[in-house]
């Protein structure tokens, strides 16, 4: 199969290699933050509150430090507000029922609010515009939903007609559009809540098992899979109802090799990658 090589797009600064990445991810802006702390989290028993540092990165090689105070999460899902502040979110809720899962932080690091948005989260995603988007996993199928950063719901999958909405996969979300590809049937979902009459298109999807997507005009690419097609890099082609296979290739690092273990974010036309150890983002752009 052909390849693609993923793009050089962002590092974490040497001087902070010394601490432990906790987790990492790009804002819808663009901008790659790390979540470092002293030491890795140790399994089981209580989490206590911890300070912790994110370095900001942009495109450009620009550095940014925050502060974070009494992080609650062991291994939290973070993100960029467009104030500067952040959120930080618990995966699974079970574990914090005497406290609020997400906290809420400004852009001096200190929390301003905490609030719950239920267990089993796989993707956690701010927008333009400031609002939460956050995806979660078949041990809680709930769907999507859309917060507030003071916690009250703005929008929700419920009753929108998504077919087979139990885990959701793929996630991106660029200004205030998202993008979903849900298991069980792989829709590819486009969701525009401030848009009254149809904020909700639905076009049936033959990939399964995507983990990010990428979308451009008319275009649409699908990254992931079960097994061997676990590197796949899937096109498509938007219709009227249906997305329809262009051609499929496999998406590397920039040296070739294919990523191993990997997180991945989806921002419009934007697919970043990032392989252990998990210093380094790299980027495929379906828009050039």
């Amino acid at each position: 199969m052909p390849k693609t090589t993923l793009i050089p797009y962002t590092r974490l600064p040497r001087a902070h290699h010394d601490r432990h990445v906790l987790t990492s991810t790009v804002d819808v802006f663009g901008v790659a933050h790390w979540l470092l702390a002293e030491s890795a989290p140790q399994p089981g028993g209580e989490v206590l509150p911890f300070d912790a540092l994110v370095v900001s990165v942009d495109q450009g090689g620009n550095v940014e430090r925050t502060e974070l105070s009494a992080v609650r999460a062991r291994w939290p899902r973070p993100d960029r507000l467009p104030d500067g502040g952040f959120v930080l979110a618990a995966s699974r809720a079970r574990r914090y029922e005497d406290m609020n899962q997400v906290q809420v932080f400004d852009a001096l690091g200190r929390e301003t609010s905490s609030f719950s948005v239920g267990d089993a989260i796989e993707h956690l995603l701010v927008d333009e515009s400031g609002h939460i988007w956050v995806g979660h996993f078949d041990e809680n199928p709930i769907g999507i939903r859309r917060w507030s950063t003071t916690g009250q719901p703005v929008w929700t999958s419920d009753g929108a007609g998504i077919p087979g909405l139990f885990d959701c996969y793929a996630l991106n979300v660029s200004g205030i559009t998202a993008w979903a590809c849900p298991y069980t049937d792989f829709p590819l979902v486009e969701i525009r809540p401030n848009r009254p009459d149809q904020p909700v298109r639905v076009w049936a999807n033959r990939v399964r098992g995507a983990k990010a997507v990428a979308v451009h005009g008319e275009r649409v690419a699908f990254y992931g899979g079960y097994g061997e097609e676990r590197d796949r890099l899937a096109h498509g082609e938007l219709t009227e109802a249906s997305v329809e296979p262009t051609d499929v290739g496999l998406l590397t690092l920039p040296d070739g090799l294919a990523p191993g273990r990997r997180r991945v974010v989806g921002r419009g036309s934007r697919i970043y990658v990032q392989a252990e150890p998990f210093t380094a983002w790299g980027v495929f752009d379906l828009s050039r």
